[in-house]
């Protein structure tokens, strides 16, 4: 098809007056991406990308993500008018509840949305994680008849992205590993929300990329359509296998004379500027206006693009009925399918079993793995830690590098917070079930992610390890406290903290099983006896409901002993000291308990019993949610000490004697 730069340009200027527009009703947003970048938008959805709106999950699409999600008018402008189910009344409603077009893009809520962004760098590590993923389907599925996979991932950052260590850590991934298939745009203004980038900002950008091993060009005019092409062409055609960066100088809020240029044009400084703007721009009266020209170009471009998508269409047939087992396994990925009666395949642990959950976790993993051929497995720098390896390393390493990108285990170094965005966008890409491990005190390094991850309703889990006092001799800087509850209040995530291999198990299954949102895993470093006093399927299947009674009391109840993790141990023996009418509740995973119908959690926690006592090695204060202003709490609410694992317990209390003699205060 030939491309009409100067319809182009009108486009652009068209999507600049949607953002205007947009901004200037909702009285909120950001003006200076859309309307800097607003020829990056039109190279992009008028000549490059390869998706089609009428199939905008197609699976061989390139993928565009926003980094800079705070400029989202861009994505939704461009969106609305390349074709997607985005039309101009969403656009009026930008900012308002119930509406499509949300001050950031959120992943599931917008049609053309690859990510859910808006907090600066995670978009680049969404990137490089759907760059992964591409690599790993590539491999998987391509065959030498037929590419399923050969796309690219695009994303376009800003000066803030640039700046959070996030993008320098996944970037540095991407270069290591040979992502050639990723096209990172830098949308380079010189301008921050504060001022001239120059006040924070003074590295050579173009040098570090290229000493990550990256490929860079640098387009001085970023608002020439027909420069930003030409290194768009080159950078997809390139097979040097490094990924890309494309520097575009342009020049933020680009359209309103009064503002650009300057860190006024970051927000909606411009709006007061809006109906001279709209006139300088060639635009009518008429607010929201797509020309009809316009329209019928990228109508007609749509055409000439399903050409190709129709060819793939026919070849992708063709593959499917050359590789019935190949396709089979695809659908599964895409449809995130699971086997059914998952915890049958994982083998019941010996009754003498004394393991940490981090080994008996390594266990469960093997055979999950081996019935869910696409999970995938990550850590950051710690397997030999977190033993969350899949296979024998030793014996036959699997692992993901460059040449063998079907490997099943990703090395991510220590990065992170990169890891959990990268995750985040294998996650987004959606055929592979991702997990990444690392030490529970450094989730907080990778905690902007697993929010993320909550918001849009990712199913990734990640292995976090060392889980509390019982770390011992490390010491106060590396005993979690108050990270098991700090995760805990983030909404959609579950957390899950096993007291027993059995239980482990049970929690790897709901974890792998979960379509619509992230689990975190939380094991023991300590070894923990197996409950041999709970029936096996009683302590699976209650991680699935998040708590149980894990020992019913005989006689009249007259106390209920609630604990997690390697304190149910001492709940066991404080209820068994004390005899009649105390219950144990094993309580795994609060989440899962409180999205129990009002019956089941009744029949575990009964209201009328208000003598109660929870257990953690942590701090307390979300257990009183259980125990009720009446109750207590064995925990604690202070930092932890270096020594022994056992004897920092005993410090604090979690001990099967003090757990017995507070118990007993409350008959």
């Amino acid at each position: 098809m030939h491309t009409d730069l100067s319809l182009l340009n009108q486009a652009a200027n068209e999507a600049r007056g949607l953002a205007i527009d947009a901004i200037a009703k909702s009285k909120s947003g950001h003006l200076g991406l859309p309307l800097g970048s607003a020829e990056i938008g039109a190279m992009l959805y008028g000549i490059a990308l390869n998706v089609i709106p009428q199939d905008p999950h197609w699976l061989n699409r390139d993928r565009f993500v926003l980094s800079a999600g705070h400029g989202s008018m861009f994505l939704y402008s461009w969106l609305n008018i390349a074709g997607y189910d985005l039309p101009i009344e969403q656009l009026k409603q930008f900012r308002q509840v119930g509406s499509k077009t949300p001050g950031h893009p959120e992943f599931g809520e917008t049609v053309g949305v690859e990510a859910t962004t808006g907090p600066l760098g995670q978009g680049i590590g969404n990137g490089v994680g759907m760059a992964i993923a591409a690599k790993m389907a590539a491999a998987r599925f391509n065959s030498d008849q037929f590419a399923v996979f050969n796309h690219k991932v695009v994303v376009l950052c800003g000066d803030g992205c640039m700046q959070e260590g996030v993008a320098s850590e996944a970037s540095a991934f991407a270069g290591r590993f040979g992502l050639d298939n990723l096209i990172l745009i830098y949308d380079s203004n010189d301008v921050t929300l504060d001022g001239p980038s120059k006040n924070t900002q003074g590295e050579d950008t173009a040098e570090r990329y290229r000493s990550y091993g990256w490929t860079v060009q640098i387009v001085k005019e970023g608002n020439d359509i027909k420069a930003l092409h030409h290194a768009y062409e080159k950078a997809h055609k390139t097979t040097d296998g490094r990924p890309q960066l494309i520097i575009a100088k342009t020049l933020i809020g680009k359209g309103i004379k009064e503002i650009e240029g300057t860190a006024k044009a970051h927000g909606e400084g411009g709006v007061k500027f809006a109906a001279s703007a709209r006139k300088d721009l060639g635009l009518p009266e008429e607010l929201f206006y797509v020309s009809p020209a316009v329209r019928a170009y990228f109508a007609k471009h749509a055409e000439a693009k399903k050409a190709a998508y129709d060819q793939w269409q026919a070849g992708f047939a063709a593959w499917k009925a050359a590789n019935p087992d190949k396709a089979a396994l695809l659908e599964k990925g895409v449809k995130n399918e699971v086997p059914e009666n998952l915890l049958e395949s994982i083998p019941s642990f010996p009754v003498d079993t004394t393991i940490a959950t981090r080994k008996a976790g390594s266990v469960v993993l093997q055979s999950v793995a081996e019935v869910c051929p696409l999970l995938i497995s990550g850590s950051a720098d710690l397997h030999g830690s977190t033993l969350n390896y899949i296979g024998d390393r030793d014996k036959k390493p699997d692992e993901f590098d460059i040449g063998n990108f079907g490997g099943r285990n990703i090395f991510f170094g220590i990065r992170e917070h990169a890891m959990g965005s990268m995750l985040n966008g294998i996650g987004y890409y959606g055929i592979f079930k991702a997990s990444g491990a690392t030490f529970l005190v450094f989730a907080d390094y990778m905690r902007p992610a697993i929010r993320v991850a909550a918001l849009a309703k990712l199913p990734v889990f990640y292995i976090l390890t060392h889980d509390s006092i019982g770390v011992g001799e490390d010491g106060p800087t590396h005993q979690p406290v108050e990270t098991v509850s700090g995760l805990r209040v983030i909404p959609n995530l579950d957390v899950i903290r096993p007291a027993d291999p059995e239980e482990c198990a049970g929690a790897y299954a709901a974890a792998v099983e979960r379509k619509d949102g992230p689990t975190a895993l939380i094991l023991s470093r300590q070894n923990l006896p197996n409950l041999n006093d709970i029936l096996i399927e009683t302590r699976r299947n209650g991680v699935l409901k998040g708590g149980y009674v894990a020992l019913k009391e005989t006689g009249d109840l007259k106390l209920i002993i609630i604990a997690s993790g390697s304190e149910v141990q001492w709940a066991f023996a404080a209820a068994k000291a004390i005899g009649n009418g105390v219950r144990v509740v094993s309580m795994p995973c609060m989440e899962r308990f409180d999205r129990m119908d009002a019956a089941y959690r009744e029949s575990v926690l009964p209201a009328a019993v208000t003598q109660r006592l929870a257990v953690e090695a942590g701090v307390t204060g979300l257990w009183y949610k259980y125990v009720g202003l009446q109750g207590k709490v064995i925990g604690t609410d202070r930092f932890g000490e270096s020594a022994p694992g056992d004897i920092v317990m005993k410090h604090f209390g979690l001990t099967a004697e003090n757990v017995t003699n507070v118990a007993k205060s409350l008959l």
